[in-house]
């Protein structure tokens, strides 16, 4: 392994956030919303229809790591592949395991950073707009203001 494939791996991980929101924003409030309305609906926490998502994410991830170590001249993809895996990893402990509680990990724990992300979050699942980002959320101001007028928590599993 070589600094240019750890590095590799690190700016994948940190472009996966504008993807990642540009993703949610256009395809899953989009043309893929049939699949991700399910989200947005009090569940039981067991499987939604969104979950095919990260199914499908991790299909293409592992179709670059074939052919990343089968194919001469793709060999930079399996860095790339372990930065949007890594990306994959803290998205999912962040919103399913930690905001959504979809494990049951955290109950009665909390952290000041991942609650400022929860904040962002029940901001989207409120009004189904932005933000659309996970780890690095950018809320617009009127909707931060909007949403402190509210004490109702949609992302409250019932």
């Amino acid at each position: 392994m070589t600094w240019s494939w750890i590095l590799l791996a690190v700016v994948a991980f940190v472009a996966m956030e504008p993807i990642t929101a540009a993703t949610h924003r256009w395809v899953m409030h989009g043309l893929g919303e049939f699949l991700h309305r399910s989200h947005h609906r009090r569940t039981s926490g067991g499987w939604e229809t969104n979950d095919w998502y990260p199914v499908i994410f991790a299909a293409i991830v592992n179709l670059a790591l074939f052919a990343g170590f089968n194919w001469d001249g793709f060999g930079s993809l399996v860095p790339v592949a372990v930065g949007v895996t890594a990306y994959g990893a803290a998205y999912a402990l962040v919103h399913d395991v930690y905001i959504h509680g979809r494990l049951g990990w955290f109950q009665g724990r909390r952290n000041a950073v991942l609650d400022h992300l929860a904040a962002a979050h029940r901001i989207h699942h409120l009004y189904s707009a932005a933000p659309y980002g996970m780890l690095l959320p950018i809320v617009p101001s009127d909707l931060r203001t909007r949403a402190a007028t509210t004490s109702r928590n949609p992302l409250v599993n019932t």
